[in-house]
């Protein structure tokens, strides 16, 4: 198992110099990545807010060798060719070191009060082309696409990600089949709102059961509190323990005694 940390962007961290003060802190001290959330106002709260992407260019910046990535991006809010550029140039930046969360979004309301469809149907159909569009045109090379949702003219997509291929790991509910499915046509998968080590174990087993005809390495992150026993996780076949904590956790101050302490190998 591999050990990262996931950091709400929101209340003083919306301000993303002190993300990259955690991002420091977090490299210094032996955890291997920092993912950060991809909200707008938390729900349409008004709650501050981070754009991850300016976010993790900075972080970027200032480590070298830390995981870097969203938990998760909704990217049925986003335009695919406007994410594929961010990836890649964040991949430059970062000499590769980038991994893609991916969902559906969460609260109807932070798509609904930017006078957007809400529609989880909808929204499952733009993840899924949007998902296939963001692959496409990483690859640099010439792409026509013509769907339900996106459109690319025969576009040649430059510059290229530091490395052949940008991870993308998808998040959804464990216990329903079709987000399985499209989690195990990519590279890894986030468990929303997991009850037990059991409801893991399960979950594995479905996507390697779905995965028969490749051999190519897959992840599953976990995001659990410190203090959580992970062996029980690891078992279950997580290969990532992403560190959350909680909103009220707010400082640097507040999270420097996770930090400095590291992983809790199990």
């Amino acid at each position: 198992m591999r050990y990262g940390l996931q950091l709400r962007t929101l209340q003083a961290f919306a301000d993303p110099r002190e993300a990259v003060r955690v991002a420091v802190a977090a490299e210094e001290a032996g955890w291997e990545a920092l993912l950060v959330w991809d909200h707008l106002a938390w729900a349409s709260s008004g709650e501050a807010s981070a754009d991850p992407w300016v976010t993790l260019g900075a972080c970027a910046a200032v480590t070298s060798r830390i995981q870097l990535g969203t938990a998760v991006t909704p990217l049925p809010r986003r335009r695919p060719h406007d994410v594929a550029q961010q990836l890649a140039t964040l991949s430059l930046l970062s000499g590769g070191r980038v991994v893609f969360g991916a969902g559906l979004g969460g609260r109807a309301a932070e798509f609904e009060r930017f006078g957007e469809d809400a529609g989880v149907r909808r929204r499952a159909a733009m993840l899924d082309e949007g998902l296939d569009v963001v692959a496409a045109l990483l690859t640099g090379e010439q792409v026509d696409h013509r769907g339900e949702h996106y459109t690319v003219d025969g576009i040649q997509f430059l510059p290229r990600p530091a490395r052949q291929t940008v991870p993308v790991w998808v998040a959804g509910f464990p216990g329903k089949i079709r987000p399985l499915r499209r989690a195990a046509r990519h590279d890894g998968f986030f468990p929303v709102n997991l009850q037990h080590p059991g409801q893991l174990a399960e979950t594995a087993a479905t996507i390697t059961g779905l995965r028969q005809h490749t051999t190519a390495p897959y992840d599953i992150a976990v995001a659990l509190p410190p203090g959580t026993d992970l062996a029980p996780y690891a078992k279950a076949g997580a290969t990532w323990w992403l560190t959350e904590f909680e909103p009220e956790a707010v400082s640097l101050d507040q999270l420097r005694g996770v930090l400095r302490d590291g992983p809790a190998v199990p």
